[in-house]
């Protein structure tokens, strides 16, 4: 059986004859009554067609593979023009002037045949590097969604080891919580997207239990405007930078803290904002982890034209801005166009 990539350029191949043949005969046709019956006619027509397809294939399958592709463009251009010359002179001799003007002949249409081979093929390679770059980009997002995955387990498994150091009565509680929240990063997890508003459900039951851990020492705010609709967002994507405000913020201080968490929808555009109070003698360096570092190559793949991330470290307090275009992503891409 032939295989498929072999069978199109055959029947490219075909058509492209016929459709020659079919002009030389259509352009020829006021000169039939120079020939002694139709038929004579059709097979000189039809000789132009092999003369020019001839050198056209020629040009295609041996010389641009074996001479131009390989940088002989000396070799190339000797025998492409030899192969025309050869072409015409085959179909002229002896008339000269015949072979002069074939050979023009042959050099304008396998002039326009180099241009639609050159055409063809970028278009082909260019659609089979946007498809490595797309399955590149893909497998970059899975892996680095199975890093977040164990940097939240550890970090919310840390939470839940104080308090049970602390023997406090709502460990088993938090137990259940943590549960929870580890049940539907497991089922996001195997998503490219999911309802923004089921991720801010998550982020708001991720500061609950927090919240109950750091019992009044540090105060917690979570707001949200804005009519969610059913915008869709990475999943994961957005926790890094409440976690981080936890774990540099009130996990590194016993004094009073403060975390501020907003998420806001306008215009189609998520604004996305984390502040929290800066304990004091920490320095900005231990800011930059794993989640963080993450979050930043995921944006830059998934939103690489329609993100912006603003993060500064103030003497007082940390903040966090981030507006994502949820209409215009690559999110969007592999939700609409899954590769298989």
């Amino acid at each position: 059986m032939i295989k498929k990539p072999l069978r199109h350029t055959i029947l490219i191949n075909i058509g492209a004859f016929l459709s020659v043949a079919m002009l030389e005969i259509l352009g020829g046709w006021l000169f039939k009554d120079n020939f002694d019956n139709d038929y004579n006619f059709i097979v000189w027509q039809l000789s132009y067609a092999v003369a020019i397809m001839g050198v056209i294939w020629v040009n295609h399958f041996i010389l641009i593979p074996f001479f131009y592709d390989k940088k002989s463009y000396f070799f190339y251009g000797i025998l492409l023009i030899a192969t025309i010359f050869l072409g015409a002179f085959l179909m002229a001799f002896p008339n000269w002037i015949g072979v002069y003007k074939m050979s023009s002949f042959l050099i304008y249409t396998t002039g326009t045949g180099m241009a639609a081979f050159f055409l063809r093929r970028n278009m082909i390679i260019r659609r089979e590097n946007d498809e490595k770059e797309k399955l590149q980009k893909e497998m970059e997002l899975n892996y680095l969604k199975e890093q977040v995955n164990p940097h939240f387990l550890f970090n919310s498994l840390n939470s839940i080891y104080s308090l049970s150091r602390q023997q406090s009565p709502e460990t088993p509680d938090l137990v259940m919580q943590l549960s929870e929240l580890m049940r539907y990063q497991l089922e996001s997890s195997k998503k490219d997207t999911v309802l923004l508003k089921e991720e801010l459900e998550f982020i708001e039951n991720y500061l609950l239990l927090e919240e109950k851990r750091l019992s009044k020492r540090c105060a917690i705010e979570f707001v949200i405007g804005g009519d969610l609709l059913d915008f869709r967002i990475a999943p994961m994507l957005l926790i890094p930078f409440v976690e981080n405000a936890i774990k540099h913020g009130a996990h590194s201080t016993n004094k009073q803290s403060t975390i501020d968490v907003s998420a806001s929808l306008e215009n189609r555009t998520l604004h996305f904002s984390v502040v929290n109070s800066k304990p004091p003698m920490v320095s900005s360096s231990k800011r930059e982890g794993l989640g963080l570092e993450n979050v930043r190559r995921r944006l830059n793949l998934l939103y690489p034209n329609s993100h912006l991330l603003e993060i500064n470290d103030g003497e007082k307090a940390y903040r966090v801005n981030l507006s994502i275009d949820l209409t215009d992503s690559l999110v969007n891409q592999l939700e609409a166009n899954p590769l298989d």
